[in-house]
């Protein structure tokens, strides 16, 4: 059962630029279904990013489901569920919300 609720068509919708990196980061499709299942949500500059880390890895395991061998892959979509590109990265400072204010005081 998928924890984010995508749809079966969602995640065959790839873009040629995401197969190919795909293919050149091997990653399977079993991985991109399963970040798209479990992984967090985290909308990033107009992106929808689907992304595991150990947070999702802990919390599946106690639910029978193991996400070790995928994490710190994120895969990008379009706001329409199309997957735009896909890559393997442990740091997730990058998909931190910008601070607003910080960047208004800067602007003053």
């Amino acid at each position: 059962m998928s924890h984010n609720g995508a749809s079966e068509q969602q995640r065959q919708i790839l873009t040629t630029h995401a197969r190919m990196r795909m293919t050149g980061r091997r990653i399977s499709e079993t991985a991109l279904s399963a970040v798209i299942d479990y992984g967090r949500v985290v909308y990033v500059r107009g992106a929808k990013i689907y992304v595991i880390g150990r947070k999702e890895v802990t919390t599946f395991l106690r639910k029978g489901v193991k996400l070790a061998d995928f994490e710190g892959i994120h895969v990008v979509c379009n706001p329409d569920g199309v997957v735009l590109t896909t890559y393997r990265n442990h740091n997730f400072r990058g998909l931190r919300p910008r601070d607003r204010r910080l960047r208004r005081r800067q602007n003053l």
